[in-house]
């Protein structure tokens, strides 16, 4: 997983749960889904932290953290 995207990990764990979500799968294959979830959790988490931090060091202005919060379309209102 070391060269994968973004995108294409949060693609790979989005088809993981709509799988899941059906109640299709043997047990054994579930298992297996979790855990690569699991992992593209982390993996997507990692990158996610990584990507902050850039964004507040290129907002860093004169010693003195800029920091905005992001107003997206998407509200947790539900």
């Amino acid at each position: 997983m070391a060269r994968e995207k973004f995108e294409d990990a949060l693609e790979k764990l989005e088809d993981i749960v709509k799988k899941m979500e059906s109640g299709d799968m043997p047990l054994e294959e579930a298992l297996k889904s979790f855990e690569e979830g699991i992992k593209l959790i982390r993996f997507c988490s990692s990158k996610l932290e990584e990507t902050e931090r850039r964004v507040e060091m290129l907002l860093e202005k004169e010693n003195s953290l800029q920091v905005k919060r992001f107003q997206g379309d998407d509200s947790e209102s539900g």
